[in-house]
């Protein structure tokens, strides 16, 4: 409907102000006051003043944008990718992997006090890798674009479903980057081009490989020519034709090496990110729990046995708790693939009452926790009846981490140790562990 101009229309603009950055929270926005009020302010960093507009505004606090720097800070970096600031992806290229890392920690231990009431009595410490060519995994969406007749393929904008499309993505590791490119070319040739979903890349030890989302059944010529890329740019491939079924077309099952251990998994089994950061959290799990030959450990939110399996190397019994299905078979195969006979799995969602399972009586003198982002509040309670010396908590939300950590103030125990883990350079996600120990 067109729409025309009247002199009782209310016409607003948007409040542009200068501000001086003092601060960067934990997601990378530089943090602002004006007048009694917290302003949150994208692209700022701290140290610079900016003109600044506002674009989201409570009673306490309020969002800007930056529209122009007038000074600049010394840690402000050029980004590495072309498409910083349009794709979702990351958020964080223009500010230093120091600055990314200091500020996080800094968030960290600020939301720990608030919540527990308490300051953190211990420094929070800081575990890093690369910040380009470290994500082993990735999720790319693919749109026809009838106009004009192309596919696209890439990562979602920020705040929106449209794709931004990419030739070259710098956090990828480069044999997965190596890739994007022939990928999209062999797309673009098929039949089906207009009916294609998303793809997944994977980096295994064993090389990478691809997942293919198609929406309608692929023709014999279109698979002839997804087996021929396969096999030229040495790709393990696997089809799905819905969120259920996974068809394994070349290549083997991919495993990776952890502590030692092979960890085989499914292309769509949850595994973590960052690699090289994952060896590094393991390591300090185990260094932290103090794993002796007498003990016995409970890992909950198990997943298919990053932590358990290195875990049963070291004590007397290791019990897993995972609620998806699929990851307690996966690590029940693992720990007799490893002989790991010491070792047992079992499947329950942690969420709900947990003192009727074979496992719940058995005793455990240390405890680790991995869970999702909802944290642990239900099971909490149970652990903490079963009175272990330590519980490591690896976390990848700070709000969930902080209010579990009330609970476990309240039942004597205190944090001893904290690690953040920069686990996703140059985006706001936030990992992190926590050594809780009895008094």
């Amino acid at each position: 409907m067109a729409q025309f101009y009247s002199a009782k229309r209310r016409v607003t603009t948007r409040q542009i102000m200068t501000v001086t950055v003092t601060d960067l929270d934990g997601s990378g926005q530089g943090v602002a006051h004006h007048q009694g009020k917290t302003l949150f302010v994208s692209g700022a960093l701290p140290g610079e003043q900016a003109e600044v507009e506002i674009v989201e505004e409570k009673r306490s606090w309020a969002r800007a944008k930056t529209k122009r720097l007038l000074s600049s800070s010394p840690e402000r970096v050029v980004p590495v990718c072309p498409y910083f600031g349009r794709c979702g992806g990351c958020q964080q290229q223009h500010a230093s992997p120091e600055l990314q890392q200091r500020s996080k920690a800094k968030a960290l231990s600020r939301l720990l006090s608030q919540q527990t009431g308490e300051p953190v009595a211990v420094a929070v410490d800081i575990i890093a890798g690369s910040a380009y060519g470290y994500r082993r995994r990735a999720r790319l969406g693919l749109n026809y674009h009838a106009r004009s007749q192309t596919l696209q393929m890439g990562f979602r904008q920020a705040g929106s479903s449209d794709l931004v499309a990419i030739t070259h993505c710098p956090v990828l590791m480069p044999e997965l980057d190596a890739l994007l490119q022939p990928l999209h070319q062999v797309l673009s040739s098929l039949q089906a081009v207009r009916r294609l979903g998303h793809i997944e890349l994977v980096l295994a030890d064993n090389g990478p490989l691809l997942v293919l989302r198609h929406l309608d059944p692929l023709s014999e010529a279109d698979r002839q020519k997804l087996e021929q890329f396969s096999h030229s740019q040495q790709v393990a491939l696997f089809l799905a034709p819905d969120s259920e079924t996974l068809e394994q077309v070349v290549g083997a099952m991919p495993f990776y090496q952890l502590d030692g251990l092979t960890l085989t998994f499914s292309p769509r089994d949850f595994i973590q990110v960052n690699g090289e950061l994952n060896k590094q959290m393991v390591a300090r799990a185990m260094a932290w729990l103090d794993l002796q030959p007498t003990d016995r450990l409970l890992d909950l939110f198990c997943g298919m046995g990053n932590f358990t399996l290195p875990s049963g190397k070291r004590v007397e019994n290791v019990t897993g708790v995972e609620g998806v299905a699929a990851l307690v078979a996966k690590g029940t195969y693992n720990a007799a693939l490893n002989n790991l006979n010491n070792i047992a799995f079992y499947q329950h969602n942690l969420e709900e009452e947990v003192t009727g399972q074979p496992w719940a009586a058995a005793g455990f003198n240390k405890v680790l926790l991995d869970p999702a982002r909802a944290g642990a509040a239900e099971v909490i309670p149970h652990i903490i009846k079963l009175a272990p010396e330590s519980v490591v908590y690896v976390s990848c939300n700070p709000t969930t981490l902080a209010r579990d950590s009330q609970i476990f103030l309240a039942a004597g125990y205190r944090p001893e140790r904290i690690t953040l883990l920069d686990m996703f350079p140059h985006t706001g996600h936030v990992e992190s562990m926590v050594l809780f120990s009895r008094i």
